[in-house]
């Protein structure tokens, strides 16, 4: 994928390193419950199963496996160069994990009546990539 240029100055789009095997795993249908074992920090994972959890009707699942999922992102995000701002892009693929699983943590807190939290969930998710909040919204 060609790299982004943010031409307002801002810090650059971070792009999380792919888990080839995860990935793979969880588009050639593998349970999302045997992706998260094998691989506990693939925010995949966790996003599939928040969202699983979430149309079954399990919302504090989903909640949990949202915060996981959204947990173990920040810390990739950190480690690739990420300052706690800045472009997340849904067009890189491997980043998809991580947004799909702040979404759900928004869509779970809303659920519950965690009204702040999903206002906040709903910001960082446009601020990070307006593709990703209008894909998944």
């Amino acid at each position: 994928m060609a790299t982004m240029t943010n031409l307002l100055g801002g810090p650059p789009p971070t792009e999380l390193p792919d888990n080839t095997d995860a990935r793979e795993a969880l588009e050639s249908g593998v349970d999302p419950v045997e992706v998260a074992a094998k691989h506990p920090t693939h925010s995949g994972a966790w996003a599939a199963l928040a969202d699983r959890a979430f149309e079954n009707g399990n919302v504090i699942e989903s909640y949990a496996y949202a915060r996981t999922g959204y947990h173990r992102a920040l810390d990739q995000l950190r480690r690739s160069g990420w300052k706690g701002h800045g472009p997340v892009p849904w067009e890189h693929e491997p980043n998809r994990g991580f947004l799909r699983a702040l979404n759900a943590l928004g869509r779970a807190a809303a659920a519950i009546g965690e009204d702040e939290e999903a206002e906040r969930c709903r910001a960082f998710l446009r601020d990070s990539s307006p593709t990703a909040a209008d894909t998944l919204s």
